[in-house]
């Protein structure tokens, strides 16, 4: 493997950039979806403190999930894409 020229490092630099970014959105629209009915509505405390730490985890999860997708389809796309 030759070296990278600008190029491909500003491409690479974009993609982690756009992997973290919408990693961000992905983990706060999970996060949302999982802890706004503790918000909205008036639950009980213990569901309060169940859904607070499985909105967390599973937004980290889907954080992770997201940067990898983005960065292994980045990695095994062709090399001459033709653009």
């Amino acid at each position: 493997m030759g070296r990278r020229t600008q190029e491909d490092r500003d491409a690479i630099t974009i993609e982690i950039g756009y992997a973290f970014v919408s990693g961000c959105f992905a983990a706060a629209l999970v996060f949302g979806a999982v802890y706004g009915p503790a918000l909205v509505f008036d639950l009980s405390p213990t569901v309060d403190a169940v859904l607070a730490p499985a909105a967390g985890v599973l937004a980290g999860v889907v954080f992770l999930l997201r940067i990898t997708h983005v960065l292994w389809r980045f990695a095994r796309r062709p090399e001459n894409d033709g653009g």
